[in-house]
């Protein structure tokens, strides 16, 4: 049973990856109470085998030292995002923006084996924060690891959601022999094993049936109105049709990358005459309409349009169909969009707990000699 350390966990989107790929959590840190109510709901599914509840802890006063004669394999995380994300105000002076060097002295105070750090894909590819990529190689460097920076989309790996994110992956040195390029390929070649197509939205939704079933509540009631100015692109998923920054998304493929604010109008649209009676897309005729001169309508869109629930934005993170969410609505939502993509997670642990596996192989072969 490989051992691991969780920090900024979140509702647990990396934690039942790590759990599925064989990992087991001696500590877990989240700040969020309601998000440690639900960690403690789903300590199996998460891999926790600590004793205690998990309260809420700031990585700023975690003292993990005393981990350090455990040996623990990788400590793992997602520091929050909102100071590198497009969708903020990416402010290199942003509080938030430091929190990933507080992950970086947890693993210079524990030294695992390996670390996983994931984080918005601006973190890793933008030239505003190169600056950022660089400190953190040195914090790891001096911390006795070498490191690779991978962009992934999660679709790759069998998520039916078109997100990207940045995964620091680092091993410890005394491990693994060759130069940072061998741990580059390594990953690579071991994440491709983990490679799976996804289910359509489509498919998704209709395995729950209609929203406002008990299989599938409707939990998110913000009204759906006609935009009085609609902002039109080429797309009819673009612009803005409706009121509110909760678009349409697509069925036949898969949704856009949820957002932390989902829970009201910014939740996203679905079309149910579309998914359950095969109907033509309302959203593509109106744009069409729109699109040749047509009239503007008013007043609320028909009911056949209605807003993702909570089951399915859970189902389209991957999380388990038994997950139990805690806190209110609102929280929930929130909770799941700011979540890691679980199967995107265990495509991850599973790579580097491969590397761990060859890495400890090649030790035993050379001892042995």
């Amino acid at each position: 049973m490989r051992s691991a350390v969780s920090l900024f966990s979140g509702a647990g989107g990396m934690d039942v990856g790590f759990a599925q790929a064989g990992f087991r959590t001696l500590s877990v840190s989240e700040l969020d109470a309601t998000a440690c109510a639900t960690l403690n709901r789903n300590r199996v599914a998460i891999g926790h085998i600590g004793n205690e509840n998990i309260r809420p802890s700031s990585v700023k006063q975690l003292d993990l030292s005393y981990l350090r004669d455990k040996d623990v394999d990788v400590v793992f995380g997602g520091p929050p995002c909102q100071g590198f994300s497009v969708a903020g105000k990416m402010d290199p002076t942003d509080e938030r923006s430091q929190l990933v060097f507080d992950f970086m002295n947890i693993v210079r105070d524990v030294t695992p084996k390996a670390f996983v750090m994931e984080n918005v894909k601006a973190l890793g590819v933008s030239d505003r924060w190169q600056a950022v990529r660089s400190r953190l190689r040195q914090h790891a460097s001096r911390a006795g690891y070498q490191t690779t920076m991978q962009v992934l989309t999660a679709t790759e790996y069998g998520v039916p959601q078109a997100r990207e994110r940045m995964f620091l992956i680092g091993v410890r040195n005394d491990l693994l022999s060759g130069q940072p390029e061998t741990l580059d390929s390594e990953v690579q070649t071991n994440l491709q094993l983990h490679e799976a197509p996804y289910v359509s939205l489509k498919e998704l939704i209709q395995s729950f049936g209609p929203a406002g079933t008990t299989q599938n509540p409707k939990t998110c009631t913000a009204k759906i109105a006609y935009a009085k100015s609609p902002i039109l692109r080429k797309s009819p998923y673009a612009g803005m049709l409706f009121n509110g920054a909760g678009r349409p998304i697509p069925i036949n493929g898969a949704s856009p990358t949820l957002p932390a604010s989902m829970g009201g109008n910014k939740t996203p649209i679905v079309d149910e005459s579309e998914i359950f009676e095969s109907a033509s897309s309302y959203v593509e005729s109106y744009h069409r309409e729109l699109m040749g001169g047509g009239l503007v309508r008013q007043g609320t869109a028909p009911e056949r349009l209605r807003r993702l629930t909570i089951r399915e934005c859970a189902a389209i993170q991957t999380f388990p169909d038994s997950y139990d969410f805690q806190g209110s609505k609102s929280s929930i939502y929130k909770q799941i969009g700011n979540a890691v993509p679980c199967r995107l997670a265990q495509a991850v642990a599973s790579a580097v707990e491969a590397i761990l596996a060859k890495c400890e192989m090649n030790h035993k072969a050379f001892a042995a000699e």
